[in-house]
């Protein structure tokens, strides 16, 4: 059983940035971020092979977010810049032991058997 934990959510304005962190109890394990607003679906972020360190990301946060590994910490970083009202919810950190995006569909939260616990971003207009 791969454990992760989440870290780094917050409140910030506008165009701030904010990192979140998740640690994972395992070295081979492909990471994805998912996040949910209130009172929508589970959407898919972010996501980062363990093989090497291929990353996706959603249309509505490319060039905004950043998706990275920190293999000697089993850390997997994402680097939120730019944020938006929109951008607000509960992200939460996934993982799975497949390696290949092409392999499995990575924006699907049913790739992913390991949940972090989940970590609050607000972002003020």
């Amino acid at each position: 059983q791969v454990q992760l934990v989440e870290s780094g959510g917050g409140l910030v304005q506008t165009g701030e940035s904010l990192r979140l962190s998740c640690a994972a109890s395992e070295r081979t394990v492909s990471m994805g971020w998912f996040r949910q607003a209130p009172g929508k679906e589970r959407e898919f972020v972010a996501a980062i092979t363990w093989t090497i360190d291929i990353t996706r990301y959603a249309d509505s946060v490319k060039g905004r977010f950043t998706i990275s590994r920190d293999s000697a910490k089993n850390t997997v970083h994402l680097q939120m810049n730019s944020l938006r009202p929109e951008d607000t919810a509960v992200y939460y950190c996934a993982g799975a032991r497949w390696g290949r995006f092409d392999s499995v569909n990575y924006a699907n939260t049913g790739s992913y058997p390991y949940w972090g616990q989940g970590t609050q971003v607000t972002v003020s207009s």
